[in-house]
């Protein structure tokens, strides 16, 4: 098949799809679990979980403004790919987007291995205690994990519409299960829970304790609670498969920052409302936690199985649209060449990339066995937050150099006419971005693991040199095939 007679994507996804794609990639284990895990993660954190997520917010609005500025210029698959290596540098933008795929195919792996406990939690809740022990088993865990990843590779291998018809019911019904957690959370208090927790198992709650405030401890806090919010980037990976790009990304990606801010903070403050933080702090040291499984506790065993199956399907909404921004990077390298071309396929009849799906699928299933067997998958969501905080430092970098570098696509920017606004935005989020990567580093480097690679950083950083190795070696190859590199890495892909 010729060149211009090869299937290409195709643009179907609309405002609300595109919207649904950033809001399930956002929500999920960071609503669920991070506000509870936390309190293990980043030890006396204590009751200070709401204002260090109010702090994360800010480089987040921050990148998602970068973001939606030069996704209005550059609506294309391959997002922050396309957008660094024109605005920037080719290599650049080709290490800020591997850093970026490796992170979140390796947090898919992980999310599939943390949603299995709560099916744990609903055996546990219907009293099938066989089952629940059975859910424990670390072979079982693994085994259902990898099923559930590769069923959604499969979904998305489907094509665009059963994409959707899948991701907006669940996106509809994780918002109406989520809203029992809000409305129980306000509904009960401190009191209530002690004395629910001493007439089911006889235990008091440890509420005398005190937590002193801390910088450092709050702001590592932040720097992960930062993870929230990741993402709204996905919007920017199907650039090209969105209608009236240009002015639709945008708008999904204000719309999906928004709403799942809202509701993050909203959900977070009702836990907290009905559960004491130093019960929690007790569990999580102890366990994986589940917001879902602590109010068990409050809610008749109805209740309790209604908002833990919300957990699970807020978690299982992550993985379709997280699948289709991890595997349009993959396409777009491709497309231009740093990765091999045979890649870049799209299936002639679904219009997906479905090679791309695969092997996003492969480095998920590492991600599954890395949280296996490392004990902890905190060490998937460090990884991540790494990742994530390089490519959205230098997203902002980006909208800054853009004008000099590129200033016929610079004129395309269709988010505020004032370009001073915009830099000054961009320099904010460039000085908060750096600020919370020096913190998350500074917080990885000095924790007490059993062995150095349970470290992020070390892991991240091997990650990114064999990124180099790729990037130079498939650079000489398009040098030798004649490639025109100037042209092609000023010019946007074709539609």
């Amino acid at each position: 098949m010729s060149k211009s007679s090869s299937p290409t994507l195709s643009r179907k996804l609309g405002l609300l799809s595109l919207a649904a794609t950033g809001i399930c990639s956002m929500l999920g284990a960071s609503v669920y679990v991070v506000p509870i895990m936390i309190q293990r993660n980043v030890p006396d954190i204590g009751p200070y979980v709401l204002p260090a997520f109010l702090l994360a917010a800010i480089p987040a609005l921050l990148a998602a403004f970068a973001y939606a500025s030069l996704s209005s210029a550059m609506p294309r698959a391959g997002g922050s790919y396309i957008f660094a290596s024109r605005g920037l540098h080719p290599y650049l933008g080709f290490v800020a987007s591997f850093a970026q795929w490796f992170g979140l195919t390796i947090i898919i792996g992980v999310i599939c291995y943390v949603i299995i406990p709560f099916f744990r939690d609903i055996a546990a809740a219907l009293e099938w205690s066989t089952l629940a022990t059975t859910l424990e088993t670390g072979w079982v865990r693994v085994s259902l994990a990898l099923i559930l990843l590769w069923t959604f590779v499969g979904i998305n291998m489907k094509g665009l519409q059963f994409y959707e018809r899948t991701l907006i019911p669940l996106m509809v019904l994780m918002f109406g299960l989520g809203a029992i957690v809000i409305i129980a959370g306000f509904s009960f208090n401190h009191t209530d829970f002690e004395a629910a927790l001493l007439a089911k198992e006889g235990r008091y709650v440890a509420t005398g304790e005190i937590a002193i405030f801390d910088w450092s401890t709050f702001l590592a806090a932040a720097a992960v609670l930062f993870s929230s919010f990741i993402g709204f980037d996905s919007i920017a990976q199907a650039g090209g498969e969105a209608k009236n790009p240009g002015r639709l990304l945008p708008r999904a990606i204000g719309l999906a920052v928004i709403t799942v801010g809202s509701f993050y903070f909203i959900f977070t403050a009702a836990i907290y409302h009905a559960i004491p933080w130093q019960f929690i702090a007790e569990e999580a040291a102890n366990k994986d936690v589940s917001a879902p499984g602590l109010f068990s506790y409050l809610l008749s065993p109805v209740w309790g199985i209604a908002i833990i199956l919300g957990a699970a399907i807020a978690l299982v909404n992550d993985l379709p649209a997280m699948l289709l921004s991890v595997s349009r990077l993959l396409f777009a390298w491709a497309e231009d060449g740093i990765f091999p071309k045979g890649i870049a396929q799209v299936h002639p009849t679904t219009k997906t990339p479905h090679i791309a799906l695969m092997l996003s699928g492969i480095m998920a299933t590492i991600g599954i066995l890395g949280s296996h067997f490392a004990g902890d998958f905190f060490l998937g969501v460090d990884i991540m937050v790494t990742s994530m905080l390089v490519n959205f430092l230098l997203m902002c970098i980006t909208l800054i150099v853009l004008p000099r570098r590129n200033p016929a696509i610079a004129q395309n920017i269709k988010v505020l006419a004032t370009s001073n606004l915009r830099n000054i935005l961009a320099w904010l989020g460039i000085f908060f971005l750096s600020g919370f990567l020096i913190i998350h580093i500074w917080k990885d480097i000095n924790a007490d693991v059993a062995q150095w690679y349970f470290h992020s950083t070390p892991v991240w950083l091997i990650v990114m040199g064999i990124a180099s190795l790729i990037y130079f070696w498939q650079l000489n190859n398009l040098r030798k095939a004649g490639a025109d590199l100037d042209q092609l890495f000023n010019t946007l892909p074709p539609e």
